[in-house]
């Protein structure tokens, strides 16, 4: 009986899926074969597979249009990387580093160590480490061809994105969203008291684990990091880049079974017991607790604030000289409270950039209205500390479909965005057409991007 290509291909991820690891190097010298040539390059099903087998380490998908969408990834990687030959483009051997680096800890830290590396992949962490430092030279060439490609796309005019705008239909240019400009006065509470405190509250529950109490025991009850503590605080097998810088050089000190004194980061304050080492990887404990602010704290602070609120609503108080007077935020109390996106530096915010409690406290207000007091967070540590603010609506610019006015720097943006994208594709039709390539059949009914490729598939 005849398999259908579509069974083929779905029979190849089934029989791969199972090979995984040491059993696919034993599989290998059967089921390896060449599924696309492109020039004199080949990739070969373990080429699909091992890429396949570091995206589903780190949670990706492994089904039938995953492949599909990575072959040709892999596909178009190779036509760009002929010409960067060509055009004799040099190795960035700094994002090579980098590159492999970032790999090699995402997929200890996802499989639990160099062992567990080795034993799904069916490899030496060496011989991984060699095949990826090439992908990521090849990755590097390919970007960097691209930019060239990129780079031949004339910069846009003034009158460029006015014609662009005047020539595109109302319903197909892009809309802006709302976006609101902010400025806040900041308090905090009593940090100092509140770090003693839960700097005690470790040292208590130290005491008590050396004293023969279970680290484990402990950190389920107390520890408020949720990810770990169901699991008795233990992180796993992850590389010391992943951690701030002042949790892993204590963990990589400690010998195991040690515990440490208190480790203040970003996220809060630890004790820390190390399981096991092996280079620059550990398994560790750890219980973490946050500082607790209490209700005094929260009345006191609103009631400062609540106070220079009224002051500025009457008149008396200019909201700027009132944050650089009173605000406790460094970024911001020198600007007059203006805020700014950590991320881009935009005196603008979309909704989706605001935190929750900034975005409730100023949707119904008017430009030049101050909010109530709040309780919110600021943009430190992974998940922000405590802060107690007033919000200022400074301006209001209404969600509304793109113009040259208003909207020149995002619109040209986009427009060279676009210009480029399209060179790159026209580049790659172009290049798919007159170059030597071969796709296996069994890909015939991938759902590939370019359409290019399907002339490219080898008939019967």
């Amino acid at each position: 009986m005849k398999m259908n290509h579509t069974l083929k291909l779905a029979a190849v991820t089934v029989l791969l899926t199972l090979c995984t690891g040491a059993a696919a190097q034993r599989y290998n010298r059967v089921i390896d074969k060449t599924i696309a040539v492109v020039g004199n390059d080949m990739i070969t099903i373990s080429d699909l597979e091992q890429e396949i087998q570091v995206s589903r380490s780190q949670g990706g998908s492994s089904d039938e249009k995953a492949r599909c969408e990575l072959l040709e990834r892999m596909l178009e990687s190779k036509l760009f990387l002929l010409q960067a030959r060509l055009d004799s483009l040099s190795v960035n051997q700094d994002m090579v580093e980098s590159s492999v680096g970032q790999r090699i800890d995402q997929v200890r830290t996802a499989l639990g160590g160099d062992e567990a590396v080795e034993e799904y992949f069916g490899k030496p962490l060496y011989k991984l480490r060699q095949e990826w430092r090439k992908q990521m030279e090849d990755m590097s060439l390919t970007q960097q061809e691209q930019m060239e490609i990129a780079k031949k796309v004339p910069d846009l005019t003034p009158s460029d994105v006015k014609r662009y705008i005047d020539t595109t239909d109302a319903a197909d240019l892009p809309i802006v969203p709302i976006k609101y400009q902010l400025s806040q006065v900041c308090l905090y509470p009593d940090r100092e008291a509140a770090n003693l405190a839960v700097k005690e509250k470790l040292l208590s529950l130290r005491e008590r684990i050396l004293n023969g109490e279970k680290f484990a025991t402990l950190a389920r009850i107390y520890s408020e990091d949720p990810g770990s503590a169901r699991k008795g605080g233990e992180l796993g097998m992850a590389s010391r880049s992943i951690f701030w810088p002042a949790f892993s050089d204590v963990a990589m000190s400690l010998k195991p079974g040690i515990i440490s004194q208190v480790v203040e980061t970003p996220d809060g304050f630890h004790i820390i017991e190390v399981i096991e080492k092996s280079g620059d990887m550990f398994n560790a404990r750890h219980i973490l607790l946050k500082p607790q602010y209490t209700a005094e704290d929260r009345e006191h602070a609103f009631h400062v604030l609540d106070s220079i609120r009224t002051e500025i609503n009457n008149k008396a108080l200019p909201f700027e000289l009132a944050a650089r007077f009173y605000s406790e935020d460094n970024a911001t109390r020198t600007n007059g409270g203006q805020m700014a996106d950590p991320n881009t530096g935009s005196a603008y915010f979309e909704i989706d950039q605001l935190k929750p409690q900034d975005y409730l406290a100023i949707k119904d207000l008017k430009e030049g209205e101050v909010s109530e007091p709040i309780e919110s967070l600021d943009n430190e540590g992974r998940n922000g500390n405590l802060v107690y603010k007033i919000l200022r609506v400074d301006k209001i610019i209404p969600a509304h479909t793109a113009t040259f006015e208003n909207d020149f720097t995002q619109i040209s943006e986009q427009v060279q965005n676009d210009m480029q994208m399209r060179a790159i594709d026209d580049y790659l039709r172009k290049k798919i057409k007159e170059s030597k390539v071969k796709i296996d059949p069994m890909f015939k009914d991938c759902e590939f991007r370019n359409e290019a490729w399907y002339e490219k598939i080898k008939k019967k």
